[in-house]
Formats: structure tokens, C-alpha cells, sequence
């Protein structure tokens, strides 16, 4: 099949969890002998690439502004597959993401396009987030609607939004997680001489820094803990911002001069595997997800995870995991306190729980139904 996918930033990359099931979606697919084309946008710190592990790549113009690079690329990537539509050389256009979704009305409808589906993965609602303004949480939600009426096909990544679908719009969605890669633990390496940190030193927290991961009743519920016990272990903050300047800053303040807090801005390869391989406890504090890629990682690294217990978390997680409401600040002290207290075994329990093979096996089946 010739199959275009839309939606993300760049491949590869490990921006945001959207990036990183594009990547291997695609490259599995044209490992299997489908004609794959990538619609990157085109911004000043991408590096301009045609091919990527079997993928032809385009880039799209964008806007180089936050509050326009996604809607800029969208229309473009969009007028593109429209005209590959209208002359029948694309089988398969999969959309991720809500906001891309808002100009599927521009392309032909389904009579003037015999043979040929539009799919999109809801990787979340994402208009629900706290980064978003009043005027861009109104097209994430008519890219949602579009979705819901120009889409031959919608995945979803979670049991609850696929609840969410079928009660406000009477819509059947296919429910498809993301898969993950197993695991190979690392020794300290890298982080023992740039953080000084070694096995089960520290508590974890791997995400983007925006308010829908709840990183700020994370921070509040750490000092409390140092507060109340005493320990030597650290709070190791992984991540940049993401359209969250203003937040990002918040985390900052929080942080500033408490020496028990390390923040390592964006990480990848060898240090992101060590980060995994020596925490004593994953942290992920999420107010919304769509499919957390990072806390599916760190269970492949049999990581002790506390997560809050909204349905996106507690649809995935093991019994080597802990949970406590959302949003509760002084439960999820509780939990941290209790979790140190108990001098847990970790990376015992390193869980697969969905594979991208299988993920690519199930999308495909999407695509020829």
C-alpha cells in the first residue's frame, strides 16, 4: 500500500509520544514492503531529510511560531494529500492527532475517492489540555468533530476514550495501544558523572514540563516529604517545555535553590536508558493522557511506578505499581513517603505490555477492512 502519515513534528525524534509511534508504525511498515511517505514540518532546527529506514520524507512549511507551526503545517501537509487523493496514488492517509484533523473536510469525499481511507489516531483529547489558549482549544475540538465525520477509520489509544467517542458522538473507534521496545538495563554511566547519581537514588519524572502532567503537585508533595523524613535521595525532573513557556518557568521557581531537585531538560539515548535503569520510583502525576509512552517505558525497565488514577494510567499498569487521586497533593506525599519507607527491590519486573509489532499488525488490519 502507499500510505502517508501526518500529524507529527519530525521523525526521528523523541518530542512528544505522537513522534515516537510515527516512527515505528512507519518504519515497520515499509519494512514490509509499504510505500510509507513522512510529512515532516519544515522548521530551523530539523535537519532537511528525503529518506528515513526505508520512509521517503517530505517536508511541509510551517511557520516557525508556536501558535502556528501546527495549523500552518496541517493545511499545507493537507493540500498535499489532496492532490495525491484526487489522482489515485495513495491508498492510505493517517492522520495523528486532533488538530491536523481540522481541514479533513478539503479533501474528496469518499465516492470521488474509490479505494482509498482516511484513518486517524486520537493520541488523546487533546483539547482538553492546559497549554492551550481559548482560540486554539476550539479547533482541537472541530478537528475533533471532523474527525468524527470525515474519517473512514478512528484508533484510539485508551478503553476510556473509546467510551468517550461512542457516548458523545455515537462513533465506533478501533482501540489499539502503543506498543514499546523491550528494554536492556544500563549501568550509571553518563548520570553519575554529569548528576552524581547511581542506582536507586532517586525518584523519577519523564515527560514534557506542561500542566496537563501535574509535575507542579509532584514538586509541592517532594518537599513535603523532605519535610517529614529524612533521605538522601533526589527528585530527577527529565523534560523540556512544550508550548508551555509560562509553566515551564513556574517549574523553575519551584525548584530554584532546592538542592534535592535535579533537572536535566530533554534527554535521549544512552542517558534516557540510564535514567530508566537506575530509578527507584517512576513518578507520573498526569491530570490527562492519551497513551503514556514514558510510563509504558519504565515498566519495560521494571520501574516501581506511582501514577495519579486517571483511566490512561491505571488501564496499563502492573502490580508493580501504586496510585493515588488525581490532583491530591497530600496523597500522593503519602505515597512517595511510603514507597521510600518500604526499600523496594526494583528492575525485577521488566513487562512488555504491548509490542509495536503487534501495533503495526492491527493498524494494518485498520487499513484493508
Amino acid at each position: 500500500m502507499k500510505i502517508v502519515m501526518i500529524g507529527h513534528k519530525y521523525v526521528p525524534s523523541r518530542e512528544g509520544g505522537i513522534e515516537v509511534v510515527v516512527e515505528n508504525l512507519a518504519t515497520r511498515m515499509a519494512e514490509q514492503g509499504h510505500e510509507v511517505t513522512l510529512y515532516n514540518r519544515k522548521r530551523r532546527e530539523y535537519a532537511p531529510i528525503t529518506q528515513y529506514k526505508g520512509c521517503r520524507v517530505e517536508s511541509v512549511f510551517t511557520v516557525n511560531k508556536r501558535s502556528l507551526d501546527a495549523i500552518v503545517y496541517a493545511f499545507f501537509a493537507t493540500l498535499k494529500v489532496r492532490k495525491l487523493l484526487k489522482k489515485g496514488q495513495v491508498d492510505i492517509v493517517h492522520y495523528h492527532a486532533e488538530g491536523p484533523c481540522f481541514f479533513l473536510n478539503l479533501l474528496p469525499k469518499k465516492k470521488k475517492r474509490p479505494g482509498t481511507k482516511i484513518v486517524v489516531t486520537i493520541h488523546g483529547l487533546d483539547w482538553q489540555r492546559g497549554k492551550w489558549g481559548g482560540l486554539a482549544t476550539r479547533v482541537l475540538m472541530a478537528g475533533e468533530r471532523k474527525a468524527v465525520r470525515y474519517a473512514d477509520e478512528i484508533i484510539v489509544l485508551s478503553r476510556s476514550n473509546k467510551t468517550y467517542f461512542r457516548e458523545t458522538y455515537h462513533r465506533t473507534t478501533k482501540f489499539i495501544p502503543n506498543g514499546i521496545e523491550p528494554a536492556q538495563l544500563h549501568e550509571p554511566e553518563i548520570i553519575k558523572s554529569k548528576y552524581g547519581l547511581g542506582l536507586n537514588d532517586y525518584i523519577l519524572f519523564l515527560a514534557r514540563i506542561v500542566p496537563e502532567k501535574g509535575l507542579h503537585y509532584l514538586i509541592e508533595a517532594w518537599k513535603m516529604v523532605k519535610r517529614q523524613i529524612n533521605t538522601d535521595k533526589k527528585l530527577v525532573i527529565a523534560g523540556g517545555a512544550s508550548h508551555s513557556d509560562e509553566y515551564y518557568n513556574k517549574i523553575c521557581a519551584m525548584c530554584a535553590g532546592d538542592d534535592s531537585i535535579i533537572m536535566t531538560g530533554f534527554v535521549q539515548g544512552q542517558e534516557l536508558q540510564e535514567l530508566y535503569s537506575n530509578a527507584y520510583l517512576y513518578v507520573l502525576p498526569s491530570d490527562i493522557e492519551g497513551m503514556p509512552m514514558s510510563l509504558l517505558e519504565a515498566m519495560s525497565y521494571g520501574n516501581v511506578c506511582l501514577v495519579s488514577d486517571i483511566p490512561e494510567n491505571t488501564e496499563v499498569i502492573n502490580e508493580d505499581c501504586y496510585v493515588f487521586r488525581r490532583g491530591d497533593v497530600d496523597r500522593l506525599r503519602h505515597q512517595i513517603k511510603k514507597i521510600i519507607n518500604l526499600n523496594l527491590a526494583t528492575h525485577a519486573n521488566m513487562v512488555t505490555p504491548y509490542t509495536w509489532d503487534d501495533v503495526v499488525e492491527q493498524t494494518i488490519e485498520i487499513y484493508k477492512r
